[in-house]
């Protein structure tokens, strides 16, 4: 065992040779160490988070950004990556940059947060020399968006809509609508309501009322064949609600009631019920400045001439006239466009002829 004095004459020694070996060294590397003292130093500072603080609903994106400051004597690369408070870390990124003199680079990245957090980010530097910036901290809290409190002062409004009948099986030949729907608007004191009536989810109709307790409002359909669907009403103001959703379903059924006199049997060209019949169809668009636009085409089983026309809001707008040949058939007539702005209203196309005559009514809203 070594004594205690032996000991410290070794330790000693030992530091003086230590010493000895450290100034050989710097003679050694003196002038390295002064390369080392001329070279670029590169500084980056702290992440600033914006914003800060976060309170808010979620999800939300925080940017971050940092600035590097690199001197420059010609060519370099700037290489750095993001460093994560969880312990992740971003990919590294290169910036190729040339000059004299010092440069600031901003970096920048963005990231979007689900729910509440506490952390920090940093920049790491890998070149042209290793440096890391210190930590710049951030926080998230998340809150849930607050729904609207109703009070007493508020109208409450309800809706209820159907069908009536709510299936139809016959004839949709013939004029007059086969499905009626009928909607029920109730409020807990007078009050001016808007609605609009959605027909398998396009708007068809709409209008302003005065209710003081319950009120009725509707609108029919005169489908040309069979189908499915519903209807439901929405009151837009005073208190945002819908009715439940009305189905009806409609079977059209081809019956031919021909003429059953003796001297008709077997003749082919015997008229059936849909001799004669006239229908008028209609498509209305609204375009920029809510200008209005309107197509149509006539059906006709009858030759001759069928006229025609347009009215907006119950203005004639246009007029106009088509043939039909002796086997019928559809055509598309002219339409009409406005350029002034009209908002809201309805389309009414109106034909007439041999036939008889048909309108056919859209109304339309430009938002």
């Amino acid at each position: 065992m070594m004594s205690v004095g032996l000991a410290r004459k070794a330790a000693a020694f030992g530091a003086s040779a230590a010493v000895l070996a450290g100034l050989s060294a710097g003679l050694m590397s003196s002038p390295a160490q002064a390369a080392t003292k001329s070279a670029p130093k590169v500084s980056v500072s702290a992440p600033k988070a914006t914003p800060g603080d976060y309170e808010g609903s979620c999800p939300t994106k925080i940017n971050f950004s940092a600035q590097i400051k690199v001197p420059l004597k010609g060519k370099t690369e700037l290489a750095y990556r993001w460093l994560h408070g969880d312990g992740s870390k971003s990919k590294v990124n290169v910036i190729k940059l040339k000059g004299k003199g010092t440069k600031t680079v901003t970096v920048k990245q963005s990231i979007t947060f689900k729910e509440d957090v506490k952390g920090w980010e940093a920049v790491q530097v890998l070149g042209p020399k290793k440096v890391t910036s210190k930590k710049g901290y951030f926080s998230v809290s998340c809150q849930k968006p607050q729904e609207d409190v109703r009070t007493h002062l508020d109208v409450s409004v309800s809706a209820r809509a159907w069908a009536s009948p709510s299936t139809y099986a016959g004839r949709c030949d013939t004029y007059g609508d086969k499905i009626d729907f009928t909607g029920l608007i109730k409020t807990d004191r007078p009050s001016w309501v808007r609605y609009r009536w959605v027909l398998n989810g396009e708007v068809v109709d709409y209008g302003k009322i005065k209710v003081r307790e319950a009120r009725k409002v509707g609108f029919g359909i005169n489908p040309r064949h069979s189908q499915r669907g519903w209807a439901q009403l929405q009151v837009l103001s005073p208190d945002a609600t819908s009715s439940n959703r009305a189905y009806y379903k409609v079977w059209c059924k081809d019956e031919h009631k021909g003429d059953h006199r003796d001297d008709h049997k077997g003749d082919d060209k015997t008229p059936d019920s849909h001799a004669g019949t006239l229908s008028a169809t209609a498509s209305v668009t609204t375009g920029a400045g809510c200008s209005v636009t309107g197509t149509g085409s006539v059906t006709s089983s009858k030759a001759g001439t069928v006229s025609y026309s347009w009215a907006l809001n119950g203005t004639v707008l246009s007029t106009g006239s088509v043939e039909f040949g002796a086997d019928g058939g559809s055509k598309p007539i002219n339409g009409f466009s406005t350029t002034s702005e009209i908002k809201s209203g309805t389309v009414t196309l109106s034909v007439s002829g041999a036939g008889g005559s048909d309108t056919d009514t859209k109304s339309y809203v430009c938002s």
